[in-house]
């Protein structure tokens, strides 16, 4: 159901003991996310702690903000030599940038890493087709782009990312015992919706079943 394993470093009491502990199959995105963007690490041996991690085999991809590696350079050469991806991370928790400006970030982001992680917070339906667009339209220019819509609004944009190109989709496991945030789906509920349009054309039905379960806008155009 799941490909890979997102562990919220900045959420765990001892990370890299349970980085040492692990013992499951699924590769792990590392992420030690500051509390100055959204997370809760403080910014004290927040980089060392994440090295750390990428060390174990189990760690397949790190993320990282734009900010941090754009201020430190030098941080993706020493991640890649422990052997993992870097995922470039964005986030813009007050709005989505007008079509050029985001344009321009995910171009920035896959400048340093492997994958372009954008992540925006809508005000309408159209804030959400802004997003698509600017993942379908990066991934058509050979970029791995990953992009989410935030909030109840851009629910829809984690089901049928994939179709604009998106390369990764986050959802929270049934027994995680912290609350969802706005507009996210449970990992079961979300995989059946994006299995759902993989199998089938998507057509008037599978579009009404994605309006029952999420805020898909009626005039939202489907990308194949």
């Amino acid at each position: 159901m799941a490909d890979l394993i997102e562990f919220r470093m900045d959420k765990a009491e001892n990370p890299i003991e349970q980085l040492e502990a692990y013992d499951g199959e699924l590769p792990i995105i590392a992420t030690n996310r500051a509390r100055w963007f959204g997370g809760k690490a403080n910014d004290t041996g927040r980089l060392d702690d994440l090295f750390s991690a990428s060390r174990f085999d189990s760690v397949k991809f790190v993320d990282i903000e734009y900010e941090t590696i754009r201020s430190k350079e030098w941080l993706a050469a020493e991640f890649r030599e422990n052997d993992v991806q870097l995922i470039i991370s964005h986030h813009d928790f007050d709005d989505t940038p007008e079509r050029a400006v985001l344009d321009a970030i995910i171009e920035q982001c896959a400048a340093y890493g492997d994958i372009a992680k954008v992540a925006t917070f809508p005000r309408d339906q159209s804030d959400t087709l802004t997003l698509l667009e600017a993942v379908h339209a990066a991934t058509q220019k050979g970029i791995d782009v990953a992009g989410i819509s935030m909030g109840e609004i851009g629910s829809h944009t984690r089901v049928i990312g994939h179709l604009y190109g998106s390369k990764l989709g986050y959802a929270p496991l049934l027994a995680d015992d912290v609350d969802y945030a706005p507009g996210q789906i449970p990992l079961e509920k979300l995989a059946s919706l994006i299995e759902l349009t993989k199998n089938n054309s998507v057509d008037d039905d599978v579009m009404d079943t994605l309006r029952s379960e999420v805020s898909v806008p009626k005039e939202i155009p489907l990308s194949e």
